[in-house]
């Protein structure tokens, strides 16, 4: 007569384990496949949108290079209002350097940080400024959006354009005309543009000051 063995517990533990880790192992597995496979398409539509972000404030005849490919790291700065290091973007034409996008944040936005995008020609005036996001009151302080601004015709974003600190030399002329500056602003809505027009001073300052640092040949070192 044939004894039958009932599987002990611990065999019966150990096949588990067994099927569990082949199982998990298929799984990463699978899961790398998919991720190698669609990481080109996921890079190649960040990169994208990150473009269309960089064209809304950087006209595509001031430069004829790759952006993304030509970018600068630098740490947290206070100038900025940055915690953490960020990216700086730099355009070149015919080989020549002719603008940097940069990003900037004003931390005393009316409802928390508002985060910008600006495009500076190398000659410190300011191609472009874009909020990119924010959490002002919807209707009354996000005008600063071109989108949500009813003046279509000249959005109060637009007011930046072709300043520079050979124009514009004072930091009390870089304030809106409530508090003796250049800039126009809402009434009962001076809060958040306050914020916009000192982050994007200090922006342009900074990128003014450190010109040959952030418009450093392509390769060479920081």
């Amino acid at each position: 007569m044939v004894t039958i063995k009932e599987p002990t517990a611990s065999s019966m533990a150990t096949r588990t384990a067994i099927i569990l880790v082949f199982f998990v192992a298929a799984f990463t597995a699978a899961l790398a496949i998919v991720y190698t496979m669609t990481k080109p398409a996921i890079d190649a539509s960040a990169a994208e949108e990150k473009m269309r972000t960089i064209n809304e404030v950087l006209p595509g005849d001031l430069y004829d290079n790759d952006l993304l490919a030509d970018t600068l790291t630098i740490p947290a700065t206070p100038e900025l209002g940055q915690d953490d290091e960020s990216t700086v973007y730099r355009g070149r034409l015919k080989g020549e350097a002719s603008t940097l996008v940069l990003e900037a944040v004003a931390p005393d936005g009316y409802a928390g940080k508002i985060r910008m995008l600006l495009a500076i020609r190398a000659n410190g005036e300011v191609a472009g400024v874009r909020v990119t996001l924010h959490k002002e009151t919807p209707g009354l302080g996000d005008y600063i959006e071109p989108k949500k601004d009813k003046n279509k015709a000249h959005p109060w974003i637009m007011q930046f354009n072709g300043l520079s600190l050979d124009k514009m030399p004072t930091a009390n002329e870089w304030k809106v005309k409530k508090d003796g500056g250049h800039f126009d602003s809402i009434a009962g809505a001076t809060v958040t543009p306050r914020a916009v027009v000192k982050a994007v001073y200090k922006a342009v300052k900074f990128a003014t000051e450190n010109r040959e640092r952030l418009f450093a040949p392509q390769g060479a070192k920081e």
